[in-house]
C-alpha cells in the first residue's frame, strides 16, 4: 500500500491572493523583499535603504552595512517556484545547493566553503547546532516571512561555523488588525498535493496570533519515492504595554522526504534510461521530527534604550535506514549494493540570549551599540549499525532493479552522547564619524565545552575551546542612494560539528579565516532600480591534512577564495520586473595532503568538491493590468568536482521555470508553476563520483487561493 495521504478536501478554493501589480510603474519604487508582519499582513517592500537584521542586530539598512547581504520575501519565494527554503536562498548570488538525504538536503555551498560546518542556517536568529553533518529544519517555506542573507565570515554575529555564509529564516509574525485568513490547494505532476493555510490578527486589544500550516505530499518522480510533510508555525504575541511585548512560538516539521541516494554511472557515464529508477531497498526509512519552542521579550526601557531576550528550546529526531552506494561492476554488468545503514539521532538544546541596544554619544559623535551575552547547551545522542558491516555483496540489474531489504551484520545499538555547553558575549557599534562616513565594528568571544560518551568502549572525551572574532568596516555615503564600503572580519569553524566530534578530533583547534571585503550598493531611478557589487578574499587556515610520515592528520593546510558577486534589481514600464545575480569565485587548496591508500597525495591549487565557479539567476515578471501576471526565470549552476583530487565531477546546468498568476476575483487567484520547463536532465548535487543527485523533471503544479 502506498504511503501517500490525500490531503483533506475543501469545498472551495484556496490560497494566497497576491496584491495585483499596479499600471504604469514608471514612478512607482522598486518592489523588493517584504518586511517582517507588525501591524498589517500586508508585504512591505525592500530596498538598500529599508532596516534590516541580515548583516547586524544594530537595525542597519543595506547601505549602511559592509557587508554582502540579501533578504528575501514571502511574496518572492512564491512567485519564483521555490519548494524549499533552500531552492529560495539559491536564487540569491553566490549560494548553491550541494544537498543529499545524508545532511538532511539541507546543504549549501557559499564562497568555496561547503556544508553545515561553513554555513549556518539560523531559525528567527536561534542556531539549532548541526551534529553529524546533518540539519533538517527549516525546510518549508510556507512558515517563512522573510530569509535574511549575509554572505562570508560572520563569526562575530552567530560564532564558530560561518565562514562561507549566514542564513537567517525567519517565520510568519503576529500582526494588530483584523483577522485575515490566506487558504491555498494545490496539486501537481507525480500527485504532488498541498493544503495550506495562514491566518493571523488581533484576539483582543493586546492580543495578536499568527498560524501557519502546510501539509503536502506526493509520488514522486523517482520509481517508489513517495514523500509526506507536515509543517506548523505558531506564535502568539502580548503587549503588556506600549514598550513591552512577550511573544510564545512554537515550530514543527515532520517529514518524510523521498528516499532517493541518486543515479549510478556506468562505467563513468550517466545513462538517462536510469534516471527514474531507484535502487533503494523497500523497506527503507528517511524521518525527521523537527520541534522549536521560542519565548521573545521585547522592552524599550526609554528612547534611548531598548532589550530582548530569546529563550528556546530545540529538540529533533532523525531515523535513517537505507543501502546508499551503487557502484557499477563492469566484469558482471551489475550494480553492486552496499552501505546499508541504520542511523538515529536525538538531539535536544535549550539557549537563552539577552541583548542591549544603547543610542549614545562617543567622543561627542553619534553611536549606536548593541552589546549581549548567550547560553546553549546541546544534548546529542547517536544510535547505529556501525561499523556498518554488510551481508555480502547485493548485485542489481541497473535497468530492472529489485528493491531488496535491509540486511547488515551490524545491530543498531548506541553508539555516542555527547554534551556540549557555550557561552557567548557579544557586541557591535556603529559610530558616525561624519555626515557621510561611519565606523561598524563588532567583537563575539565563545567559550565551549564539550563531553562525549563513546559507548560502544565506556570511554569519556572531554575539550574545552575558546573562540574569539572581530570585524571592522567604514561606510562612506556618496549621497543617500549610493555607499562604499571597505571591511575586515574573522570567523572561525570546527574541524567537524562541535557537538560531533570524535575522540580523535578532540585536541584539534578551531580552522581559522579572516576577509578581506570592498563593494558598493546604489539606489538609482527614483527607486526603481538598485544595484550591488562586492569582491572578496578570504583565507582559511588549521586545515586538517595528512602527515606524510605518520599518516595521521594534522592542522596544516590552508584554503583561499577570491571572488565577484553582483545584483541588479529593476522595476521598469508596463509593468515589467527584472532581478538578476551573478557570482564567480576563485576557490583553490594553497597547501593540502591527502592519503590515498598509503600514499601522500598533494591537492595544492585544486579546487574543493561542491564547489561551483560561476553561478547566476535571473527572474523577469510581467503584469497585464490588474488580473494577470507572469514569470520567467533562469539558474545557472557551473560544472563542481566531486572530490579533491579534481578527477571526478558533475557538470553544470541552466534550469528555466515559469509561472502565471490569475486573479479572478478580489480574493480568489488562480496559478500554474512549471519548473524545468525544458526538461533537461541535470546533476542537483554529486552524492559521490560515481553517484548523481538529479534534479526534478518537467513538472506543473497548479494553485488555488482564497483569502478573507
Amino acid at each position: 500500500m502506498s504511503r501517500i495521504f490525500k490531503l483533506h478536501p475543501l469545498a472551495a478554493c484556496l490560497a494566497v491572493s497576491l496584491p495585483a501589480l499596479a499600471d504604469g510603474l514608471d514612478r512607482q519604487p522598486l518592489a523588493l523583499p517584504s518586511t517582517a508582519i507588525t501591524d498589517t499582513p500586508v508585504s512591505h517592500a525592500i530596498d538598500l535603504a529599508t532596516p534590516t537584521q541580515a548583516g547586524s542586530r544594530l537595525g542597519l539598512s543595506a547601505l549602511e552595512t559592509p557587508a554582502s547581504t540579501s533578504s528575501i520575501s514571502a511574496e518572492q519565494i512564491q512567485l519564483r517556484n521555490n519548494l524549499t527554503v533552500q531552492d529560495a536562498v539559491t536564487r540569491s548570488p553566490g549560494i548553491s545547493y550541494i544537498g543529499s538525504p545524508g545532511d538532511g538536503g539541507t546543504g549549501l555551498s557559499a564562497r568555496g566553503f561547503t556544508g553545515h560546518n561553513s554555513v549556518m542556517t539560523l531559525f528567527d536568529g536561534a542556531r539549532l547546532y548541526t551534529g553529524a553533518g546533518t540539519q533538517t529544519f527549516p525546510v518549508d517555506p510556507w512558515m517563512v516571512e522573510r530569509i535574511d542573507v549575509i554572505r562570508g565570515p560572520a563569526s562575530v554575529l552567530y560564532g564558530e561555523g560561518a565562514t562561507g555564509a549566514v542564513v537567517n529564516v525567519i517565520p510568519k509574525k503576529p500582526f494588530a488588525g483584523e483577522i485575515r485568513n490566506h487558504l491555498r490547494l494545490g496539486y501537481g505532476s507525480w500527485d504532488r498535493q498541498q493544503l495550506g493555510l495562514d491566518s493571523g490578527g488581533s484576539l483582543g486589544e493586546r492580543l495578536s496570533y499568527r498560524l501557519a500550516l502546510n501539509q503536502q505530499a506526493g509520488n514522486g518522480w523517482v520509481d517508489r519515492t513517495p514523500s509526506r510533510s507536515l509543517a506548523l508555525s505558531a506564535a502568539l504575541r502580548f503587549d503588556a504595554s506600549d514598550d513591552l511585548s512577550f511573544t510564545l512560538a512554537h515550530d514543527r516539521g515532520d517529514a518524510e522526504p523521498a528516499n532517493y541516494y541518486g543515479t549510478p554511472l556506468i562505467d563513468g557515464r550517466y545513462r538517462s534510461s536510469l534516471r527514474n529508477k531507484n535502487y533503494n531497498v523497500q523497506d527503507d526509512v528517511q524521518h525527521y521530527v523537527d520541534e522549536w519552542t521560542r519565548l521573545n521579550t521585547d522592552w524599550t526601557v526609554n528612547d534611548h534604550l531598548s532589550a530582548s531576550n530569546q529563550l528556546y528550546y530545540i529538540k529533533s529526531r532523525r531515523h535513517w535506514r537505507n543501502a546508499e552506494d551503487y557502484s557499477w561492476d563492469a566484469g558482471r554488468q551489475q550494480l553492486l549494493r552496499g552501505s546499508y545503514l541504520q542511523i538515529k539521532h536525538n538531539q535536544e538544546q535549550f539557549g537563552d540570549r539577552q541583548a542591549f541596544t544603547l543610542d549614545h554619544t562617543l567622543f561627542g559623535l553619534a553611536s549606536k551599540t548593541v552589546v549581549g551575552a548567550e547560553y546553549n547547551k546541546v544534548r546529542f545522542n547517536v544510535d547505529s549499525n556501525a561499523p556498518y558491516n554488510d551481508v555480502g555483496g547485493d548485485y542489481i540489474d541497473p535497468w530492472q532493479p529489485q528493491p531488496g531489504w535491509f540486511h547488515s551484520a551490524s545491530p543498531l545499538r548506541p553508539q555516542t552522547l555527547s554534551s556540549t555547553h557555550t557561552f557567548a558575549l557579544f557586541a557591535e557599534n556603529r559610530l558616525q564619524l561624519s555626515d557621510r562616513l561611519s565606523l561598524v565594528t563588532g567583537v563575539r568571544r565563545d567559550q565551549n565545552h564539550i563531553v562525549q560518551e563513546k559507548r560502544t568502549t565506556d570511554s569519556r572525551s572531554d575539550r574545552s575551546l575558546q573562540g574569539g572574532n572581530w570585524r571592522a568596516g567604514l561606510v562612506f555615503a556618496v549621497s543617500d542612494d549610493l555607499s562604499l564600503y571597505g571591511q575586515y572580519s574573522t570567523s572561525e569553524d570546527g574541524v567537524d560539528n562541535l557537538i560531533s566530534l570524535s575522540a580523535n578530533q578532540m585536541h584539534y583547534d578551531l580552522t581559522e579565516a579572516r576577509q578581506t571585503e570592498v563593494g558598493l550598493k546604489q539606489r538609482f531611478w527614483e527607486g526603481r532600480g538598485e544595484w550591488t557589487l562586492a569582491a572578496y578574499h578570504i583565507v582559511k587556515k588549521k586545515l586538517l591534512v595528512d602527515d606524510p610520515l605518520t599518516h595521521e592528520k594534522q592542522q596544516a593546510g590552508q584554503q583561499t577564495s577570491d571572488g565577484l558577486e553582483a545584483t541588479l534589481e529593476l522595476a521598469l514600464a508596463h509593468q515589467w520586473q527584472v532581478s538578476a545575480n551573478a557570482a564567480i569565485v576563485r576557490a583553490r587548496y594553497d597547501d593540502f595532503d591527502e592519503m590515498v591508500g598509503g600514499v601522500a597525495q598533494d591537492r595544492a591549487g585544486n579546487r574543493p568538491a561542491n564547489v561551483p565557479r560561476r553561478t547566476a539567476n535571473l527572474w523577469l515578471s510581467k503584469g497585464f493590468g490588474q488580473w494577470l501576471e507572469a514569470g520567467l526565470g533562469a539558474r545557472y549552476v557551473d560544472e563542481r568536482y566531486a572530490n579533491t583530487a579534481n578527477t571526478q565531477g558533475a557538470p553544470g546546468y541552466t534550469v528555466v521555470d515559469a509561472n502565471i498568476g490569475w486573479q479572478v476575483l478580489p480574493d480568489v487567484r488562480l496559478g500554474l508553476q512549471l519548473n524545468n520547463l525544458f526538461d533537461r536532465a541535470y546533476v542537483q548535487s554529486a552524492f559521490s563520483g560515481q553517484q548523481w543527485l538529479m534534479g526534478m523533471p518537467r513538472s506543473y503544479f497548479a494553485t488555488v487561493d482564497y483569502s478573507f
